[in-house]
């Protein structure tokens, strides 16, 4: 069975980055797949604290050494097959949480000579924006970023708002459903 983690990052849980992040699960369901939602805020996941000398044990270890829940999460991410990343846009930006979590997840898996844990595995990136939408693409590009770093298949990048979240909804679902259908033929 196909493996799917679906990480959100809002607080809201009635929201439209919610509403992406179920949609995505629906899509992958309709697969067969095994979804796993993560809700980043759920998580008691701190920042990077740039270890040492700018380099903690991420550097050589690939692995954090600020103990949170940020290493049950790194660990499970192996198991997985693919994911979907879904952040509200928060001043062109993800959120504080999914920050957290991707900057001290690049710094543990960009640099790796054996293969990262999202590495060749496809990704869907989703910057939902509530308000005027201006910072979608300044936030689809620091994801673009860090799914380069650390070796991902990037699958699809869709960016949302209210004016448009009646079809990007649909968009993501399918997207999503796409994306467990090409693995699966593989």
């Amino acid at each position: 069975m196909m493996n799917v983690m679906i990480l959100t990052s809002s607080p809201n849980m009635d929201g439209l980055t919610a509403a992406c992040g179920n949609a995505a699960k629906s899509g992958a369901e309709e697969t067969g797949a095994k979804v796993i939602m993560v809700n980043l805020n759920q998580q008691k996941i701190g920042s990077c604290h740039a270890c040492g000398n700018g380099w903690g044990t991420c550097r050589n270890e690939h692995q954090c050494q600020v103990v949170d829940d940020f290493q049950n999460l790194h660990a499970s991410m192996k198991d997985m097959d693919a994911f979907v990343l879904v952040s509200p846009v928060y001043w062109g930006e993800m959120s504080e949480s999914a920050k957290s979590f991707t900057d001290r997840l690049r710094r543990c898996e960009g640099i790796k000579k054996e293969k990262t844990c999202l590495e060749e595995k496809p990704v869907i990136s989703v910057a939902a924006a509530g308000g005027s939408g201006n910072g979608i693409t300044t936030c689809l590009t620091s994801m673009e970023r860090l799914f380069t770093h650390v070796k991902a298949e990037k699958f699809d990048f869709i960016g949302v708002t209210q004016k448009n979240k009646k079809y990007k909804i649909d968009t993501i679902r399918e997207a999503t459903k796409e994306m467990a259908l090409k693995l699966q033929a593989k």
